[in-house]
C-alpha cells in the first residue's frame, strides 16, 4: 500500500504534547503574506508578482474555487494509495515541484535545498534552466531521486544541445519545455523595483558553466561578467521558434518531453502530432499574459482533446490539497506546485519545502478519503460541481 500522507496531522498533534507547534502555517495560503513580511521587496515581488495587474493569477485561483467537491459516503477508504504512474515513472503521489528560477534570492541553499526536500519526500523536482546552481550540483544533492529538467529554449542551438546532453548525463529523466516565455511579460512589481536578478548574474549558473555558452565569449565569465550577462540576455529565449522546431528536441533528447504552457486544445493536439509525451496546462502562474484564461478553466478542454494521447499535467494556482483533488478530477494525471514551495524555502530552507509538500499531500489524502476515494484513480468530473455565480 502507499504511504498514508494523512498521518502528518497526527505527527503534528503528538509533537504538540511536548509543546511544539509547526514552524510554518499549515494553511499554505498564508505563506505569501509571511514571506512578504520577512524578505526584501525585490525577491518577494519577483516570486509573488504576476503580469499586469495580477488578474491572471487571480483567475487561476477563481477557476479552481468555482469547482466544488461533492463528497460521497460509506465507501471503504481505510487503506489509501496516492501513488500514480506519470510518463512511465512510478510516483508516490500525483505531485511534482514546478521549475522556479533564481531560488538563491529566497534562500542561500537555493535549488539544492528544494531538491533535497523533494528527494526526501519522493516527489520529482523540476530544475529550471534559470537556476542559481548548476544542474550537476543539484543532481548530486538529490542522489538517485526523480528529477526533471526544464528548458528555456535558447536561440543558440549549440547551447540547447549542450544543456540537453548535460541534463541527460546528470540523470534528469524528463524534459519540460516552457513555451509561454519567448520574452518576459510586463511585470509591474519587478519594474517598480527595477529588479531583474539575471542582470546581476543571478540565475545564470547553467549558462555560465556551459562550454557551448563560454565558447561565445571573448573572455572568461569571471574576467568580464557584464559581457557574459549580455550574451545570456541575447540568447535566453527565441520568439521565432515554431512547431516544426520541436523535431530538434526529439532528436537530442531520448526521454519523455513535456510542453509547458499549453492552454488551447489545438496546441495540445499539435504537441501530440509532434510526438511529444505530455503537456502542462499552465499560464506560468499568471506571470506571462495578463487577462489570460485561468489554467483550471482551460484544463477540461485540453484533457478532452488529448487525454488519450498525452500525459496531461497541471499547474498555476495550486495552493491546497483540495486544489490538487480538483485538478485530478478535471483530468490531470499530476500537478506541479510552484510559489508555495518557494515561500517555504524562503521562510525555512529545506525544512520549509518539506513542510509544504507534506501539508499538501496530507490535505489531499484527507480530502480524498473524506470524499469517498481511496486514491486518485476513481476521481472524475462527476466528483465536482461548477458554481456559475
Amino acid at each position: 500500500m502507499g504511504k498514508h500522507w494523512a498521518d502528518f496531522q497526527y505527527e503534528i498533534y503528538l509533537n504538540g504534547m511536548s509543546g511544539a507547534v509547526p514552524r510554518l502555517p499549515t494553511d499554505l495560503t498564508r505563506l505569501e503574506e509571511l514571506t512578504e513580511q520577512r524578505l526584501g521587496p525585490g525577491p518577494v515581488g519577483y516570486v509573488a508578482g504576476s503580469a499586469g495587474d495580477g488578474s491572471t493569477a487571480r483567475a487561476n485561483r477563481a477557476a479552481l474555487r468555482r469547482h466544488r467537491i461533492v463528497p460521497r459516503m460509506l465507501r471503504d477508504v481505510h487503506e489509501r494509495d496516492l501513488s500514480v504512474e506519470v510518463l512511465g515513472r512510478a510516483l508516490p503521489a500525483p505531485l511534482a515541484l514546478a521549475p522556479i528560477g533564481v531560488l538563491s534570492i529566497m534562500h542561500p541553499d537555493a535549488e539544492c535545498a528544494a531538491a533535497r526536500a523533494a528527494a526526501a519526500q519522493g516527489v520529482p523536482f523540476t530544475l529550471s534552466s534559470a537556476s542559481s546552481t548548476p544542474m550537476e550540483q543539484v543532481a548530486q544533492a538529490m542522489g538517485d531521486a526523480e528529477r526533471w529538467f526544464q528548458l528555456y529554449w535558447p536561440k543558440d542551438p549549440e547551447v540547447a544541445r549542450s544543456f540537453l546532453s548535460r541534463a541527460k548525463a546528470a540523470g534528469f529523466s524528463t524534459l519540460v519545455v516552457t513555451l509561454d516565455t519567448p520574452m518576459l511579460a510586463w511585470r509591474p512589481r519587478d519594474l517598480d523595483q527595477a529588479y531583474l536578478p539575471f542582470l546581476h548574474g543571478v540565475g545564470t549558473a547553467n549558462y555560465f558553466s556551459d562550454p557551448a555558452f563560454q565558447a561565445g565569449l571573448a573572455k572568461p565569465v569571471h574576467e568580464d561578467p557584464n559581457a557574459a550577462v549580455m550574451h545570456f540576455v541575447g540568447m535566453f529565449s527565441d520568439p521565432a521558434k515554431t512547431w516544426p522546431d520541436l523535431a530538434f528536441l526529439r532528436d537530442h533528447w531520448d526521454g519523455p518531453i513535456v510542453l509547458k504552457g499549453i492552454l488551447h486544445p489545438d496546441d495540445a493536439r499539435a504537441a501530440a502530432d509532434a510526438g511529444m509525451d505530455g503537456v502542462v496546462v499552465s499560464n506560468h502562474g499568471g506571470r506571462q499574459v495578463a487577462g489570460s484564461i485561468g489554467a483550471a478553466a482551460a484544463l477540461p478542454r485540453v484533457v478532452e482533446a488529448v487525454g488519450d494521447r498525452l500525459t496531461v499535467l497541471f499547474d498555476s494556482g495550486i495552493r491546497t490539497g483540495d486544489d490538487i483533488f480538483k485538478a485530478l478530477a478535471l483530468g490531470a494525471k499530476a500537478v506541479l506546485v510552484g510559489r508555495p514551495y518557494a515561500y517555504g524555502l524562503g521562510l525555512d530552507g529545506q525544512a520549509g519545502v518539506e513542510h509544504v509538500i507534506r501539508c499538501l499531500l496530507a490535505e489531499l489524502d484527507l480530502t480524498l478519503a473524506l470524499s469517498g476515494h481511496a486514491g486518485p484513480a476513481t476521481l472524475g468530473p462527476a466528483d465536482l460541481i461548477e458554481e456559475t455565480a
